[in-house]
């Protein structure tokens, strides 16, 4: 299993141009793509189709050339193989049949966006949540659970799904730490660290931005003192006259400024007034 590069092709490590070279077929989520990608290192090797809609005959038909002592490398179109991409099934069936699977790791946008982030939670955990759910109750549940976990997490989007995206967190997350990796190692990367609240109107400053893949880091939940999540009587008086006039998150940042109170505990409280059923604010 060999992770290729996620953009740049100057990513790919000496190790992965060696093991190609050694190969005597390469399995590929896209004969295609992977046919370029071969090129553009000089390499020409037979192909082998394996993507997620055959990845049980293509297994098959791997395990064949392995049974007989060929040396084949799966690669998916960018990446770790199995991490929110082909190839897991595969691994299974070479692992079941008793045969060596070797990984070959490479870039991933998982870690590169972790590297520049800034999140440095006490204990160094996070979350790999990968691509939630298209629709349906089931994305809405994702996005709850995302926004119920104190942990850091990341998640992976694709630029037509990105402003409803972007919406739901901005709804969900108001001013918990987002930072957004877009097309990471590519020409046009741009990284950008802002409250999730704001994700809609900075995306909404360029078009482009909607080009493009999309690594998104949730920051874990800060640390607060008590007074920070304790809110006042007068405070919650405030906010309440503020959200029956404004949208939440106009609401929340007047009301911090008026009595300088957390924005974080001032956006947990009106979410619980308006309920997380109520509709989004069209804001």
């Amino acid at each position: 299993m060999l992770a290729t590069p996620i953009g740049n092709r100057a990513d790919i490590s000496l190790r992965g141009l060696h093991v190609l070279d050694l190969a005597d077929a390469v399995a590929c989520e896209d004969t295609r793509h992977t046919a370029q990608l071969l090129q553009g290192y000089a390499l020409h090797k037979p192909l082998i189709a394996a993507h997620e809609h055959n990845e049980r005959e293509a297994a098959q038909a791997v395990l064949a050339r392995l049974r007989v002592g060929e040396r084949v490398v799966y690669v998916s179109d960018a990446g770790t193989p199995g991490v929110s991409d082909p190839g897991a099934r595969l691994a299974a069936e070479v692992l079941a049949a008793g045969l060596r699977c070797i990984p070959v790791p490479g870039a991933s946008s998982v870690t590169a966006l972790l590297s520049v982030g800034g999140w440095h939670g006490e204990d160094g955990r996070f979350r790999f949540v990968g691509f939630l759910p298209a629709k349906g109750a089931e994305r809405e549940h994702a996005l709850q659970d995302l926004a119920d976990d104190p942990q850091a997490s990341v998640l992976l989007e694709s630029p037509h799904r990105m402003e409803a995206l972007a919406r739901s967190l901005a709804d969900r997350l108001g001013a918990r730490r987002v930072t957004v990796g877009r097309e990471l190692t590519k020409q046009f990367e741009e990284v950008a660290s802002l409250e999730a609240a704001d994700l809609p109107g900075w995306l909404a400053q360029n078009p482009s931005r909607l080009r493009g893949e999309f690594a998104m880091l949730v920051h874990g939940h800060a640390a607060t003192t008590d007074a920070d999540a304790a809110l006042d009587t007068h405070t919650l008086r405030v906010l309440d006259l503020l959200l029956a006039q404004l949208p939440t998150k106009a609401a929340v940042k007047l009301a911090a400024q008026i009595t300088g109170a957390a924005r974080n505990a001032l956006y947990d409280a009106a979410l619980a007034r308006k309920g997380q059923d109520a509709a989004p604010d069209q804001d």
